[in-house]
């Protein structure tokens, strides 16, 4: 009954469509979750991790470590949940339904203004992984950000990074919040059937749902956000993105599953920085190809660079982050935020030692 009500409460709020895109993602979480659990005869400790998008590249050290085997030989039986936006992964953590969850940094300081202690644990990202795609049609008026004004702008979801990124892409290039109108459309087919509809001009997502709009024709990269470098234009610096975040109480009190946490998702990294993007792709859910090896393949490729091999935060990428979220949100402006608050260093460090 829960899970019909779930249902009936999404497409009551427009998200039917969005969680299609994640649904086999969860059947393979599932599953791996049990398979874990079963090897450990059912005595690992048990952990929910909520992941904004399982099958988006941003968020592949997530299911790769399942399948890489790295929770279980911590000792650990990890369940993996999906949501179409980091932004429903920040509130079933905050709630209280899951232990940790993978989504953007940037919610770690949102949160602090709201009076919730979150902290990142594992940095996966130095770079944000976002595409802003101009839809064909819209190509010749939308040249850069500059021509936000008027545009419905795709975002996964309202509140979510995708919101926050596109916010300050448009101040900073001289168009106010107001003159334009983020909305929601997931990621994937939900995002690909906005762009084709023109119920967005563009908008913001990730491989590979990048990579399958470039294959159709469908539209134009206007930003890129995959590497180092795109983060240093676009925002000035290093984009600490996708983590593991965590209630700061729940690290407190359980340091050592949350090292060993730590110690799966650090192999993890150092595995990625030594293997191809095909050799990544292999390891993978089948359905995430959705049907295209060789196009998730090059996903995956064009995707890498944004990934730490460490699970450090990148010096000043906390200050980046800050500099970009109060540009747009009046809360942050306002605050003083305790950056030192919203991530720690000390689990990966020991990882790699």
């Amino acid at each position: 009954m829960r899970k019909f009500a779930r249902i009936a409460a999404l497409a009551a709020a427009g998200l039917l469509a969005a969680t299609s895109l994640t649904a086999c993602a969860n059947d393979a979480a599932t599953t791996a979750s049990s398979d874990s659990g079963s090897k450990g005869d059912g005595k690992g400790e048990k952990v929910k991790i909520m992941v904004g998008g399982l099958d988006k590249v941003i968020y592949l050290p997530a299911m790769l470590t399942q399948r890489l085997g790295y929770f279980d030989a911590e000792g650990l039986d990890v369940e993996l949940l999906s949501e179409p936006a980091g932004v429903q992964a920040e509130t079933a953590l905050v709630s209280g339904q899951v232990q940790g969850a993978v989504g953007f940094y940037d919610h770690t300081l949102d949160l602090q203004t709201k009076g919730k202690n979150v902290e990142s644990v594992v940095q996966f990202s130095h770079a944000p992984g976002e595409v802003e795609i101009v839809s064909n049609k819209s190509a010749k008026d939308i040249t850069s950000p500059k021509d936000f004004k008027g545009r419905k702008l795709g975002v996964t979801g309202l509140g979510s990074s995708t919101d926050f990124l596109t916010k300050y892409l448009a101040v900073k290039n001289g168009v106010q919040v107001s003159e334009f109108s983020p909305v929601a459309v997931g990621a994937g087919p939900t995002f690909i059937s906005a762009l084709q509809q023109g119920s967005i001009d563009a908008g913001m997502t990730t491989d590979p749902t990048v990579a399958t709009v470039l294959q159709k024709n469908l539209g134009q990269v206007l930003v890129d956000m995959r590497t180092p470098q795109g983060s240093q234009e676009a925002l000035g610096g290093p984009y600490p993105s996708s983590s593991l975040y965590m209630q700061t109480d729940w690290v407190n009190s359980h340091k050592d599953t949350v090292q060993k946490l730590a110690n799966a998702f650090v192999k993890t990294l150092k595995w990625m920085s030594t293997h191809s993007a095909n050799e990544i792709a292999a390891k993978m859910p089948a359905d995430y190809s959705q049907g295209n090896k060789t196009l998730y393949a090059s996903a995956i490729k064009s995707t890498l660079p944004m990934f730490t091999k460490d699970g450090v935060m990148p010096e000043d990428g906390p200050q980046t982050v800050e500099k970009v979220l109060k540009a747009f949100n009046p809360n942050i402006k306002n605050a003083t935020i305790d950056l030192d608050k919203t991530y720690t260093t000390e689990f990966v460090k020991k990882a790699a030692g």
